[in-house]
């Protein structure tokens, strides 16, 4: 009797575990009003939009979000990590019923908005692309293709994997803390994002990182039928982002693009202006 009692307690702690890894994201729903879902970028918690959340709760309902794998959330198993991500958002928001969410996306997240919104251009609202883009990859080399690159040894996913087990656990906060520094101005917002990257999943953010690599969403861009505001960061300077961010989004129909005087944590560096920018836009309805 005792050996069935404990096989059983073994078996419901092992149900429990693959129950907790099949969910692509943990979410906090917040305040009431017009569904918004807040998409965090590459490694961070949903807690890097908690000064947004607090901007907007009184209006909307906030549907924060921190995908698996990054910062505390359990990973999943899955090969294709992302492609769950966008299939279970999708899923959600079809399971609650949400209205035309609108999606705030920051980097890896705003590179997600506009997947979501190409594969089903009628279930969301207008959206905003917080400093990310359709093609990562054609930023630092222009002819790069997503086929191109999947033969590409660098690229290679079970090396990158590795690459990432393989980083040291000792120093690797203050290390990349002062990385941090080339995309967040204050270091205590910078110690923050690294200790999210410390405790996210290493297989999870190798894997992300080539899977977002070797995605080009340029070609799908056509299929998105709403208002998308575009907030890009400094890179090299004001013009030079126009010009790069305006050739990654060159197929996009409907788009407004502004850049920031801000590094890529916009809004931490300039918090007041990125709430007038969104301000302004939902304030013109879910076009």
């Amino acid at each position: 009797m005792k050996n069935l009692t404990l096989t059983l307690l073994l078996l419901c702690c092992v149900c429990q575990s693959f129950a907790q890894n099949t969910n692509a994201f943990n979410v906090k729903v917040i305040g009431k009003g017009e569904p918004i879902i807040l998409i965090p970028g590459y490694s961070c918690s949903g807690e890097v939009w908690n000064e947004t959340v607090d901007h907007l709760k009184s209006k909307y309902q906030l549907h924060v979000l921190t995908l698996a794998g990054f910062a505390t959330v359990p990973p999943i198993p899955n090969e294709n990590i992302l492609q769950t991500v966008h299939d279970q958002i999708i899923q959600y928001v079809k399971d609650k019923k949400l209205s035309k969410p609108i999606l705030i996306g920051h980097s890896l997240g705003a590179f997600m908005t506009l997947w979501l919104h190409s594969s089903e251009p009628d279930l969301f609202g207008k959206s905003i692309c917080l400093d990310g883009v359709p093609f990562i990859s054609a930023i630092f080399n222009p002819t790069a293709t997503a086929e191109s690159l999947k033969q590409d040894p660098k690229f290679n996913k079970a090396v990158v994997i590795q690459n990432f087990i393989n980083l040291p656990t000792e120093g690797y906060i203050a290390n990349m803390t002062t990385a941090m520094a080339y995309q967040v101005n204050d270091t205590v917002r910078a110690r923050q994002i690294a200790t999210w990257s410390f405790q996210s999943d290493r297989r999870t953010l190798g894997s992300t990182m080539v899977e977002m690599a070797t995605t080009d969403l340029r070609p799908v861009l056509p299929k998105i039928k709403q208002n998308i505001l575009i907030l890009a960061s400094i890179f090299e300077s004001k013009e030079n982002s126009v010009k790069v961010y305006g050739k990654q989004y060159e197929l996009l129909p409907n788009k407004t693009l502004i850049v920031a005087n801000s590094k890529h944590f916009i809004m931490y560096d300039q918090p007041e202006w990125f709430y007038a920018q969104i301000d302004a836009f939902l304030s013109k309805g879910n076009q």
